[in-house]
This record gives C-alpha cells, structure tokens and sequence, in this order.
C-alpha cells in the first residue's frame, strides 16, 4: 500500500450524559485564564442550556462576557461584531454552547481577537497570521461535528456565497459532549442534524482524500447514524439520541481529517444564496449525487450499503449500490426532510450560478467521482424535480 497522510487531532474529548456538570473543572483542567467570552445564540438561550453553565462558571471563578448575535447560517458581519466585542473584553478563551452555526462563528470569531477584519481575506487554509485563543466546544446538536473540526464556514454576505476559513490552529482545544442537550430538539431538527452528521460520515469515507485513519471513523460514524436516525427522529429514544451524538463527533473527526464532497458543494451553494439551513440543504442533495457517484465507483459504494446493515450482500457491486440510493430516499422521506424545489426562493433561473459556486468550492476535487459545471447543473435539475 502506497499511502502518505497526515493525522492531527487536537481536541480533548470528553463525552457522556452529565458531562456539562463537568465543566468549570474541565475548562481549568485544560487551560489558563479567567476571562470567558461565550459565544451562543438566542435559540440556545432559551432552550435553557447556556444560563446553568454560566452560572455554574460564575461560581467557579470565570468571568463572563455573552455574545449571542448569530445566525441559522453565520455571517461574516456578525463575526466581525463578535471581533469587536471579544478584543473589548480581552478574552483568555472562547466558550463555543450551540449547533454547528455557533461552533464555527466562534472559530471565526477567534480570527478575528487576533487579526484584524475582514474575515474574507483568510479564506482558505492557513491564512491569518496571528495564533488564536483556545476554544472550548459544548455541541448541543448532533450534527455539525464542528467541535472537533478545524473549519469555519461563513456566509460572505457581500458574494451571497460561503466561505471556509480553515487551520489546524482553529480547532477546539477542548469539546464538552453532553448527548443530553439532544433530547429535547425538534423533531426537524433532529432529523436535517442527523442527516448531516451521515452526510459527513458518508463523503469523508468516499471522497478522494480519505485515508485509513479517517475511513475508520467515518465506517463506524455511519453505522451509528444510518441505523439510529429513524428512531431517534420519530421516537426520540434516549439511546438513539444518544449513539447519534456519539456518530456526529466520529463522523467530525472523520471529515475533518479527510474532506467532504459534492453534497456539501451543492449544500453551501445554496445556504449562501437562499441561506438555506444546512443540514437540511445536506439532506436534499444526499440521494442524487450518491447515484451520481455510484455509477462510477459501486463497489465503494456496496460496501456503506453493507456498513449501514442493508441486506445487500448476495447483490452484485451496482444492484447493492443503487439499493443503498434507494434507501437514503426512502429514509429522507421517513424523517421528513423537506424537497429541493419546495425551499424558500428556489428558482431553476439560479441553477447556473449555483453550479458554478459548486464547481469553485474547495472541496470538490475530493468528490470520488470527477465532477464538472454542467454535471452539478444536471443535478440541480435533477433534484429540482425530484
């Protein structure tokens, strides 16, 4: 085997029910400093999570500054609000609580304590110069990952378009992972977070920049969400919830280690556009660039039929691939993910200019299958009609 990779992970782990309890000691554990700058959103806040742990920060000495001015899909001008606000208060470190969206502006916003604005000029890999404050992740979705990626993503609202700010740098230093915080959610947003999470699993085991280590993960992140979902979305099952969470940080580690695909091209084409939620845009698009890069790698494809347990074993390469797309339709319909021409704002007028953000984004030499503009236009279309 002819293999050369890179595998870095920096975050410390600490996962399980009742670990939120653990978090003044674990912050102090892990890092120096007093001064927390907290970063959330109102949506979190009134889910009651984020008041306790400050309080229970509080009476163990931090002191705490809140900024919780983020959206659904982040955007560059409330991060750079953020920049601001953080330098004010001199943060020795970042307490990220939230979904993905919060996650990845407090990476951002981390950027920006350090280095001066705009965000858009550190678009890409390692492009801010200056280091930043350590990040501590408490996810409160089982989807993003993003506690234990090094990326941001972020709506640059001038392009309509989403950016990734991305280094090793921006990684959390620590990521807090209470399956609790799920128990709760929505139904919908159960199940466009858990469908993101295998969306996740399933291009960073596919994509062209895998390696052993990140297809470990990602087989593992796959079988846990494939088979928990369901369940998890329309009974709500403390396990299932539970083993979802646990799927979404492996299927983190995963891609951040590896790369994602055409799905989340497509995705981030039309979060920038329409700020479509994105793991909703995930869901939608998941079906037919699986079909479409089946027909050229089906035994990859077979296998992650049999890793999610379909019953595909007797089936030649092709038959069990197209099993498997039939299977993913069928289980975006069970749990209710909405289709792509029913999205706010869709218009086949756009298609072009959304697969040209598709065809220009970082990530779409990894897809497993070479894909080009008219290709992502036809699956526009496709899924348009679907």
């Amino acid at each position: 085997m002819d293999r050369t990779f890179s595998f870095h992970l920096p975050p410390r782990i600490e996962f399980g029910e009742g670990m939120l309890k653990r978090l003044p000691a674990l912050v102090k554990e892990t890092l120096k400093g007093s001064r927390v700058f907290v970063v959330t959103d109102p949506g979190v806040r009134k889910a009651g999570i984020v008041d306790p742990l400050l309080e229970d920060m509080r009476q163990a000495g931090f002191e705490i500054r809140v900024f919780d001015n983020v959206k659904p899909n982040p955007r560059d001008i409330d991060c750079e609000e953020g920049g601001l606000a953080i330098r004010e208060f001199e943060a020795h470190m970042i307490l990220a609580v939230g979904g993905g969206s919060v996650l990845d502006s407090a990476k951002a916003i981390a950027v920006l304590q350090a280095n001066d604005a705009p965000l858009r000029q550190y678009e890409g890999r390692d492009r801010f110069p200056k280091d930043v404050v350590p990040i501590v992740a408490v996810p409160t979705t089982a989807g993003t990952g993003s506690e234990v990626t090094r990326s941001s993503v972020i709506t640059d609202t001038g392009r309509k378009f989403k950016m990734t700010v991305k280094s090793v740098r921006l990684a959390p230093r620590l990521a807090v992972v209470d399956p609790a915080t799920t128990h709760n959610l929505p139904k919908g947003l159960t199940a466009s977070t858990g469908m993101d999470a295998f969306v996740h699993a399933i291009e960073s085991y596919t994509c062209k920049a895998s390696n052993p280590f990140s297809q470990a993960w990602a087989k593992e992140a796959m079988r846990y969400t494939f088979r928990n979902l369901k369940e998890a979305v329309l009974e709500g099952t403390r396990e299932s919830r539970n083993i979802m969470m646990l799927g979404s940080v492996m299927a983190g580690v995963a891609f951040s280690h590896s790369d994602v695909a055409a799905v989340h091209c497509m995705a981030e084409a039309i979060g920038g556009l329409y700020d479509t939620p994105h793991g909703v845009a995930n869901s939608m698009f998941l079906p037919v660039v699986t079909e479409f890069n089946a027909q050229a790698n089906p035994e990859v494809h077979a296998e992650v039929a049999r890793i999610c347990g379909l019953p595909v074993d007797v089936m030649p390469p092709r038959e069990a691939a197209a099993f498997l797309v039939e299977e993913l339709e069928r289980l975006s319909e069970d749990v209710g993910i909405p289709e792509f021409g029913s999205q706010p704002g869709v218009s086949p007028d756009d298609f072009d200019r959304l697969a040209e953000a598709s065809f220009i984004n970082g990530s779409t030499p990894s897809n497993c299958r070479t894909i080009s503009r008219a290709d992502y236009l036809d699956l526009f279309r496709k899924a348009y009609r679907a």
